[in-house]
């Protein structure tokens, strides 16, 4: 593992030809959620298979939380004590017209971080993905730029901006999505991400769903479904 700094992100780069991220294969970027570690996702290049020469990139998000005995790391700031509240009473947390702050930062720094590593690494393609907020920050850069992705990768992701993102949605028409989600997540519920895949599908995205019976990770068949997306689309 190899670890660079791209535009203003420390990204961890894995996979390729010497497992640094060497070579001219396509390249993975993957985004953690909130409260983890940069190194979260980082295992992920160890299963997630694809075509030869396959590269990940696993940018640590900006904001460092204080959290005793753990890296925690944000790419935005959210309500902790909101989600605790939600998920003692058994409500729905809808975050469908949430515009949170930070939010517009964070995708400046993903597009900074993805023009550096195209410079660098000049990747043949590339995937954009990530979990829970990752996921959320995949679809929000997805949908502000014109990059042309190969497909994005949804890990327990969830509808967000709606007002903003659906009419943003038809832009993107064609492009392949893998999503997937537990039926039991009490952070971010289930519906919620059903009901962002059946508007990016409505919008003509190329939009496949994995629900799982889980909660609030990457669980089931997601991973063995995302090596054949991988494999599919690069």
């Amino acid at each position: 593992m190899r670890i660079a700094k791209m535009g203003p992100l420390t990204v961890r780069l894995t996979g390729g030809t010497d497992g640094q991220g060497g070579g001219s294969g396509p390249l993975v970027v993957l985004m953690h959620g909130f409260g983890a570690p940069g190194i979260d996702l980082v295992g992920l290049g160890q299963v997630l298979s694809g075509p030869s020469g396959l590269r990940f990139a696993f940018p640590e998000a900006p904001l460092a939380l204080n959290m005793p005995m753990l890296d925690a790391r944000a790419w935005w700031m959210i309500d902790v004590e909101r989600i605790q509240r939600a998920m003692m009473t058994g409500q729905l947390r809808d975050v469908r017209n949430e515009r949170p702050a930070g939010l517009e930062q964070a995708r400046s720094a993903v597009v900074e971080m993805l023009d550096a590593l195209e410079t660098e690494l000049t990747p043949s393609a590339v995937v954009l993905g990530g979990f829970s907020q990752g996921a959320i920050l995949t679809v929000d850069v997805a949908l502000h730029t014109d990059r042309p992705f190969a497909g994005l990768l949804l890990f327990s992701g969830a509808f967000m901006s709606a007002d903003v993102w659906q009419p943003l949605m038809a832009r993107r028409a064609g492009l392949r999505v893998l999503q997937s989600h537990g039926t039991m997540d009490p952070i971010l519920p289930y519906p919620l991400a059903h009901e962002l895949h059946e508007a990016l599908k409505a919008a003509g995205l190329d939009a496949q769903f994995v629900g799982f019976a889980g909660a609030h990770e990457i669980g089931g068949s997601t991973l063995a479904q995302a090596s054949r997306f991988l494999t599919e689309v690069l």
